[in-house]
């Protein structure tokens, strides 16, 4: 499929980004309107984009089917203040209800059942229920357009961070696990970050890895290794000089398939490829290269 913008109904180019750009972190906006009127709407276009200072960026875009903007918009240009609340699975029913597209006035606190307490240095509330919330100053807000699905980029400042002590792990780190935030995909589809869809990924050797280039053909032709299997043998910074292996399945790979050369080959990828899946790289290069 080739889809080129402005060829097809914006509606359904916003459908295939929103698919294909996933999964998203979930801005949980509370604002208020200049007489003092909470609102509190989820946003999908929003992440982080800084450090010094802490910066936050997210999107009420402009609605397709009418071309007009959202209250959080008018709040957030006139006060120049919002809470951004993390969304963790606790929350998302009510989170999803808060979402509905209520008149002018109408206070989704109370309508999706959450908690408003005050915050510390900003006028909107924070919801109590959320297990992050950040109090921001609204630096700017770029219009990127003027015509229905155009977005309103938002550049948030934060001045105070909250976390639940709850979600912390023995460090004082946010726990992935503990936070159980969720995600937007396309459609009516979320996605769960916690459990086995969590897994870590070393970060690039500092000393730079040799790369898949350098691998020995035998080893980046496998058809057992998978792409991951070997950016993680091309992430090391060099290949291992290896001497006597001990190792009884390897003894027993090389029994069992006497003389068949492809056998071997196979058995000893299928079992290095476990080993790599343990994140026993040392060992997984030893059988490779044996």
């Amino acid at each position: 499929m080739k889809i080129t913008p402005g060829e097809i109904k914006t509606g359904l180019l916003h459908g295939y980004l929103l698919s294909v750009v996933a999964p998203r972190p979930i801005c949980f906006a509370s604002t208020i309107d200049e007489d003092g009127n909470p609102n509190l709407s989820p946003f999908s276009f929003f992440n982080v984009f800084g450090s010094k200072p802490p910066i936050l960026i997210f999107s009420p875009a402009r609605r397709v089917r009418d071309n007009t903007t959202k209250h959080t918009l008018q709040n957030a240009e006139r006060t120049k203040e919002v809470v951004i609340n993390v969304v963790n699975y606790n929350i998302v029913q009510q989170m999803n209800l808060a979402s509905c597209e209520y008149g002018e006035g109408v206070n989704e606190f109370v309508k999706s059942g959450l908690t408003p307490i005050e915050s510390d240095m900003v006028k909107p509330f924070r919801v109590k229920e959320s297990p992050a919330q950040l109090e921001c100053r609204v630096k700017e807000v770029i219009h990127t357009g003027e015509e229905g699905g155009a977005g309103n980029l938002i550049i948030c400042e934060v001045l105070c961070m909250h976390i639940n002590d709850d979600v912390l792990d023995d460090d004082g780190k946010v726990d992935p696990h503990k936070i159980d935030l969720v995600a937007r995909m396309g459609g009516n589809y979320y996605c769960r970050a916690s459990g086995n869809s969590v897994f870590q990924v070393d970060k690039p050797n500092t000393e730079l890895g040799i790369g898949v280039d350098q691998l020995p053909d035998i080893i980046k032709n496998s058809n057992i290794l998978t792409g991951n299997d070997l950016g993680i043998l091309g992430n090391c910074n060099r290949i291992p000089d290896i001497t006597d292996i001990s190792d009884d399945r390897l003894k027993v790979i090389l029994k069992n398939n006497n003389g068949n050369d492809a056998a071997i080959l196979k058995e000893k990828h299928l079992y290095a490829k476990e080993l790599i899946a343990l994140r026993n790289i040392d060992k997984a290069w030893q059988i490779l290269l044996s």
